[in-house]
């Protein structure tokens, strides 16, 4: 008996060895490196999630091919949300335009542990009356329907992040910032192509609770501040829901930032994570508000894919 309890003791001490050892190789290897190798790997590892590293700023934004383009959009995601720790307030805005009813969705909120927000343009295949709102299955604009689409996104300590680009789902997630929705401040501008399609969104936006005020246009672009939902109509369920999963966000925040504590800049705690607790990474990278079993091999489980996404040419410690 005494024996084995010795063996046990022994195996918990070299284990301990062993991660404290491989622990302290990691943070030498990351600390050796140059800030322009880091940020190239950043975005060779985040490229098969559908995103893309600012390096300079520190946030993931989605990209152009992201995968998630084919799942398209339907209200289900944001009714599942809480269920994946995705606490967000949400601004849909349903506006009709040639023959086919259209969706500007705006996010913002807390994506597990990332504070962000999205700009999601969407379109039905035909004209849709309000009672289908939430049962149409929406798809992504196409390359020539995407709009040029600026949104702000201020914490409420102060510190902003700013992306302007031509896209279809437009994003941005701070990873290790831990924030309430109704805390987070959404600028959000949309330019569109046409006279008709900007009055067409504007009478949507009214109808979804903006007051005129409240709206700035200049030429084809479209300005207005999203800071509180206008209609919060949340049961009793959803409500349990959301504010458990916003405790385990926040426990989550403090263990990440604990975790990769030797380091302040995002980038080296995201590296860290990746070669310390790889499994911890790709849930850092689950950033969308749905997941499905076939994303399996965008979350590098298999073999194929984990080898696809380990950087070329260097080996984990």
């Amino acid at each position: 008996m005494y024996a084995a309890l010795f063996i046990l003791l022994l195996l918990a001490l070299l284990s301990m060895l062993f991660c404290r050892f491989r622990r302290r190789k990691i943070i030498c290897r990351i600390r050796d490196m140059e800030k322009c190798e880091k940020c190239s790997l950043l975005e060779e590892l985040a490229e098969p999630f559908g995103y893309a590293y600012h390096c300079c700023c520190g946030f993931f934004s989605s990209t152009l091919d992201a995968w998630q383009k084919s799942a398209g959009y339907t209200w289900i995601y944001d009714f599942m949300a809480p269920r994946f720790q995705m606490v967000l307030d949400s601004l849909p805005v349903y506006f009709n335009y040639r023959g086919r009813t259209w969706l500007i969705e705006f996010w913002k909120g807390q994506y597990g542990i990332n504070a962000g927000a999205e700009i999601g343009i969407y379109h039905a295949d035909r004209l849709l009356s309000e009672t289908e709102y939430r049962t149409a299955h929406f798809q992504a604009a196409g390359e020539a329907e995407m709009l040029n689409c600026t949104m702000q996104l201020s914490l409420e300590n102060g510190a902003c992040v700013k992306i302007s680009e031509r896209h279809w789902w437009l994003t941005a997630f701070l990873p290790g910032v831990f924030a309430r929705p109704s805390s987070l401040c959404l600028k959000a501008t949309v330019c569109f192509g046409s006279r008709e399609m900007l009055e067409a969104f504007y009478r949507g936006l009214c109808r979804a609770g903006f007051a005129a005020e409240c709206i700035t246009v200049q030429n084809l672009c479209l300005s207005f501040v999203f800071h509180r939902p206008i209609q919060e109509h949340y049961g009793f369920l959803t409500r349990l829901r959301r504010r458990l999963s916003q405790c385990l966000n926040r426990m989550n925040c403090r263990l990440f930032l604990w975790v990769t504590r030797p380091f302040t800049c995002t980038e080296d705690r995201i590296l860290f994570l990746y070669y310390y607790i790889p499994f911890c990474f790709r849930r850092l990278m689950r950033l969308r508000r749905f997941h499905r079993r076939c994303h399996r091999k965008h979350g590098c489980r298999r073999p194929k894919c984990r080898r696809r996404c380990r950087p070329r040419g260097r080996k984990k410690p």
